[in-house]
């Protein structure tokens, strides 16, 4: 029968000022990592052109920020770009406005 719960291994000590002091608490021990990622640090280094999601129309945020951006660069946008346009975008007009 294998186990279902992931290995509990103890956490690190809270120090002064626990809520239980003296208690040893437990976090599961996952097959995953967290944290650096090799060589690719920056998720968002990423090539937009192989986004899975780049053909989307870009997010509200994107909208929001490009318009700050083409406004401090004296540019105009389209407002119908894709997420992997948009973003090639805010790069742009952010070494533009030195922002990036």
């Amino acid at each position: 029968m294998s186990d279902e719960h992931p290995q509990q291994r103890p956490a690190p000590d809270a120090g002064p000022g626990s809520d239980l002091p003296g208690e040893e608490q437990t976090i599961p021990d996952f097959d995953e990592t967290l944290g650096a990622r090799g060589h690719d640090a920056d998720p968002a280094s990423k090539d937009p052109a192989d986004w899975v999601t780049g053909d989307e129309p870009m997010t509200s945020a994107q909208r929001s920020y490009l318009d700050t951006l083409a406004r401090e660069a004296g540019e105009e946008v389209s407002a119908d770009l894709t997420k992997a346009q948009a973003s090639a975008e805010i790069e742009r007009l952010q070494r533009i406005t030195g922002r990036g």
